[in-house]
């Protein structure tokens, strides 16, 4: 008896680039309120910010804003194009300063100082899948905010593709930015305490 061989359908993702993903956004594809990053060449539905992750972006854009005044810009959760297929949203990215407020075109990941991810529920996802993103393209500093344990993650010197330079931070700690070794920020002022 012959048995007849059965072929497995072969299943291929097919995934976008930064120039469809920008197109499908300018046709009204998404819906205007919906939270995506475009993810090596995947769309990443980004669960919705609780209180405490909108207070820290707040705080930590209005620290930076006021400190670095025309030495950088300041963005708030908008796109960086890191390469062909990813175009993430970090909620703080610190960029070289640019007298057309990058009307000309969107940041590219050459034209970033620093990126803050603030980590409520994305913890994991910053760690394991945006920070080895932002190493790849050579972002030169990157730090993840921890709510719940009030701690900063600091990532410094990309080199092959992860950091060179890690360090974990306490609310007791400060820090500056490498790009900008003048702006010390003591942690406990950035730190929210429950009952402030």
């Amino acid at each position: 008896m012959q048995v007849e061989a059965r072929l497995e359908p072969v299943i291929v993702r097919r995934k976008i680039t930064v120039k469809e993903y920008d197109q499908m956004y300018e046709a009204g594809i998404f819906q205007p309120d919906e939270r995506l990053e475009l993810i090596n060449g995947e769309i990443v539905k980004m669960p919705p910010m609780n209180a405490p992750h909108m207070s820290y972006v707040i705080r930590l854009s209005r620290f930076f804003t006021e400190k670095l005044s025309r030495r950088a810009i300041v963005a708030t959760q908008l796109p960086i194009v890191i390469d062909n297929d990813s175009e993430p949203e970090p909620d703080i990215s610190i960029l070289h300063w640019r007298k057309d407020d990058y009307f000309s075109g969107k940041p590219t990941a050459r034209e970033v100082y620093l990126l803050i991810e603030v980590a409520s529920a994305s913890l994991v996802y910053d760690r394991e899948v945006k920070l080895p993103l932002y190493a790849r393209a050579r972002i030169p500093e990157v730090w993840i905010l921890k709510v719940q344990d009030q701690q900063l993650e600091v990532y410094r010197h990309p080199k092959d593709g992860s950091y060179a330079e890690q360090r974990l931070l306490q609310p007791s700690d400060k820090i500056a930015p490498l790009a900008f070794p003048d702006i010390e920020i003591t942690l406990s002022d950035i730190f929210i305490m429950p009952d402030t």
